[in-house]
């Protein structure tokens, strides 16, 4: 019957037709035309334009009856102010006492006021709050005037506010706007209050650091603890046991696989659990806070391949680029690059556009650069991403200045920036001209270059050692600088520095790269030109002169010596013009041959370049060593004799001789082994 019913429904109606239309067509009864038809049906009703209800206000006249005015526009904005303050003040229940506050804010805040008129000010608001501090605190204008008072208030006044706001921290760390009062409390917190302050987030740091404003909390308070306390907080995202028993996670070992040998956790249980933690916070793009970056990279050291593959494809991309501005968050950049697949290292390119400029200029940002133009294979891609932008500055990367004019919008120029951190751009172009160079590189440095996931690097191995036959792999194990092992390859004996491997599953030889990077792209004309135009102040550079000496050596190998013979020929001309100047001794600028850094470099560019060396004695030396046979100069002079190649030492012998003799140049004596005599 339910079926009948549905198929009767489902039918189309028809229209009910006149029995008696038919019989008699012309009966008044038929359908009549459109035209002629009454009003329509569906006709649709016109709205009625009200004018404005004006306001009236109530007047008596004489006869002593109320009259209704209209108020005009003043009075009308008077009264729906006063409609609005009485509104709020039902709604806020310390609506009265946050105008009072504002009112000393503006006085408090100003920069010409005294410090005695400030201090009362701020007593005084101090005063008005007490007791209701933590149901003001959350407010946008509250928050702000209680950081003021945090900032310039005495120790005692201080301690008072910390005393009343310390039971509710954990409420605040979660909100918009006490965050900055949390946070400022944390930057004026004595040792005690940081630790009381930290003891509370025990059981919540995983929960805090994934929401977005809880995580800048506990990101504050780990940058502020000392190694124990930031060893707490890291704890309980290791391991369940280890957040619930608090003795177990007071332990000397800092490192994940030392703990759970410590302890005999259960390493599969640990992974889960971290990765129950971390992939929360990986999904809402949490992972600017360098507690996130030091638990991504213990998780990278117990994690399964599949595990580490999730991570590496999760993070390459834009996300990347906001990690790779910390220590272990430029190893993870490096691990990415090294263990991604070719379309991941594709994204991770990409994400860099617009931005390589900036990342050169950072301590470990430049690392993850040199590490992508040693490992990724597409030298089309990286040309055109990397190698173009690094074109257009190629002054400011070498003599490190400030580059700003770049605009790198998902990184907090302001957090990053530290001491030191300008003074990296060049290091992606040596990386190019001489690749791992240990002058150039830190060890530690180093370390982060050649760090590998155990469990992704056996299947990296083999990919190597079946593309680069040429290669005799050694492995070796040491300890970096935060004693964690670090798995390196190193080259054969008669391999250059170039071959040291640095890749995991690069397919390409590493001189064909560097030859596609570098003379392909039209990077090392570009750089040699700029070498050649600013060839005095790269000298004087206590860091230009590191790309000068590269560049006019012809890079390790001699891979710029095949295709741009000329314009080296130009750059050394150019460096012995400078050097040919003569010697003023009224001029305030030292002359380049007496300058402590130029002076080591062009002593050091006759040693290692013969073709240098004689450009430089014909233009600049010949016939007037006399008047530089004294101070920094004369180590330049005694570069010639000290020559390994003959024709450059014979060339000088015959004038440096007498000054020898005479005991006007003295030969710098050669160190002796230790084990002689």
């Amino acid at each position: 019957m339910a079926a009948k019913k549905q198929e009767s429904n489902s039918k189309p109606k028809k229209r009910n037709r006149n029995p008696d239309a038919n019989a008699n067509p012309d009966s008044s009864s038929s359908k009549k035309p459109k035209l002629v038809s009454s009003k329509p049906k569906n006709k649709p009703v016109e709205k009625v334009f009200k004018p404005f209800k004006k306001t009236f206000g109530k007047v008596k006249s004489q006869s002593g009856e109320e009259k209704k005015t209209p108020l005009s526009k003043r009075e009308r904005r008077i009264h729906a102010k006063e409609l609005t303050e009485a509104r709020k003040k039902r709604r806020k229940q310390h609506y009265t006492l946050e105008q009072e506050l504002a009112r000393l804010w503006e006085k408090m805040r100003q920069r010409n006021i005294a410090k005695e008129e400030r201090s009362k000010i701020i007593t005084e608001a101090i005063q008005k709050m007490k007791g209701k501090i933590p149901e003001i605190a959350s407010s946008h204008v509250s928050s702000r005037v209680l950081q003021t008072c945090v900032k310039y208030c005495s120790q005692t006044e201080r301690d008072a506010v910390f005393d009343e706001l310390k039971p509710h921290f954990l409420t605040f760390a979660s909100n918009k706007y006490a965050i900055h009062l949390v946070t400022k409390m944390l930057d004026n917190a004595s040792k005690k209050q940081l630790a009381e302050f930290i003891s509370p987030l025990r059981g919540h740091v995983a929960s805090l650091l994934r929401h977005t404003v809880g995580s800048v909390v506990i990101e504050h308070a780990y940058q502020l603890g000392n190694a124990t306390q930031k060893q707490e907080l890291l704890m309980e995202l290791y391991s369940t046991e280890l957040q619930l028993f608090k003795d177990l996670a007071i332990i000397k070992e800092s490192r994940l696989v030392d703990v759970i040998l410590k302890l005999n956790l259960q390493k599969g249980s640990v992974s889960r659990h971290m990765s129950s933690v971390i992939q929360p916070i990986l999904e809402k793009g949490i992972v600017d806070h360098t507690i996130i970056h030091k638990v991504l990279i213990e998780y990278l050291s117990i994690a399964d391949k599949t595990s580490a593959a999730e991570i590496i494809q999760q993070l390459s991309g834009p996300l990347l680029v906001r990690m790779i501005h910390t220590r272990d968050g430029s190893r993870i950049g490096i691990l990415c690059v090294k263990h991604g697949s070719a379309k991941e290292r594709k994204k991770i390119v990409k994400g860099l556009k617009g931005t390589v400029g900036k990342t050169a200029h950072f301590q470990y940002g430049s690392l993850v650069l040199a590490c992508i133009v040693s490992t990724v294979d597409d030298t089309k891609l990286v040309a055109k991403t990397v190698i173009r932008e690094l074109q257009t500055i190629l002054k400011e990367l070498v003599l490190d200045k400030v580059y700003s004019s770049c605009t790198l919008e998902v990184i907090l120029v302001t957090d990053i920036m530290e001491k030191g951190d300008v003074q990296n751009g060049r290091r992606p172009l040596l990386q190019l001209l001489n690749p791992n160079c240990t002058r150039y590189f830190s060890p530690d440095e180093m370390a982060s270059l050649s760090l590998s996931i155990s469990s992704l690097n056996a299947m990296g191995e083999l990919e190597v050692n079946r593309e680069t036959k040429s290669l005799k792999d050694e492995e070796s194990s040491y300890k970096d600088n935060s004693g964690r092992d670090v798995t390196m390859a190193e080259a054969d004996g008669s391999a250059s520095s170039e071959t040291l491997q640095l890749v995991e599953g690069s397919k390409k030889d590493p001189s064909i790269r560097r030859q596609e990077l570098l003379v392909g792209s039209g990077l090392a004309k570009n750089l040699i030109d700029m070498c050649t135009e600013n060839a005095e102040e790269l000298l004087r550079s206590n860091f230009g002169k590191e790309v000068l000496y590269e560049a006019a050596t012809g890079g390790s190998g001699g891979i710029l010596q095949q295709t741009l013979g000329d314009e080296l020929n130009a750059l050394h001309e150019a460096i012995a013009s400078v050097a040919a100047e003569s010697k003023s001794e009224g001029s305030e600028k030292e002359h380049v041959l007496e300058n402590f850094h130029s002076s080591r470099t062009i002593r050091k560019l006759v040693l290692d370049n013969p073709a240098f060396a004689a450009t430089l004695w014909k233009k600049a030396l010949s016939g007037k060593c006399e008047q530089w046979a004294q101070g920094h100069s004369s180590k330049v002079i005694c570069a010639f004799l000290e020559s390994s190649d003959a024709m450059v030492s014979k060339l000088a012998k015959e004038e440096l001789q007498p000054l020898i003799n005479r005991g006007i140049l003295k030969l710098p004596e050669k160190k002796q082994p230790a084990n002689e005599g």
